[in-house]
């Protein structure tokens, strides 16, 4: 049995060795982020699961479970964003009209219930903004306006 006589130069072969390297280390780069969104995805699970007992728990249709975890992930999304700051108190009074558009829309007096999901939300996903959203929600006039 007779040994190959090598034939590349040993720049070809670094060549070879320096792309093996950059593929494994994108590799590597995709499987540490692969990871970490599954680490993240469980989270967003666990706060979905608790969020879809707390308003079953209140007698609220429940969402599927899948649309809350694409809507608030682990962090709260867009609700947690600043809950308190004016735009969203605006999108919030906008939701809280009669529907009309232009000159005729006008605030109206909500069921108590209508803000409770929001509550839910804040509760368990951002709870160190409850507070204040809370204080804001009880100075708005609510009343039981629908039956069961």
């Amino acid at each position: 049995m007779s040994t190959p006589v090598e034939t590349q130069s040993g720049r070809e072969r670094s060549w070879i060795y320096i792309t093996a390297c950059v593929i494994l280390a994108v590799l590597l780069i995709i499987g540490l982020l692969t990871f970490h969104s599954r680490k993240e995805s469980n989270e967003a699970d666990q706060k979905a699961d608790q969020l879809i007992a707390a308003l079953a728990a209140t007698g609220s249709r429940t969402p599927d479970k899948d649309q809350i975890v694409r809507v608030l992930g682990s962090d709260g999304g867009a609700t947690c964003e600043d809950p308190n700051n004016a735009l969203g108190r605006a999108v919030l009074f906008t939701q809280l009209a009669n529907g009309a558009a232009g000159p005729g829309a006008r605030p109206v007096i909500v069921d108590s219930r209508a803000l409770k999901g929001q509550l839910l939300i804040i509760q368990i996903y951002c709870p160190n903004e409850l507070k204040d959203f809370q204080k804001f929600v009880e100075d708005l006039k609510t009343d039981d306006v629908v039956g069961d």
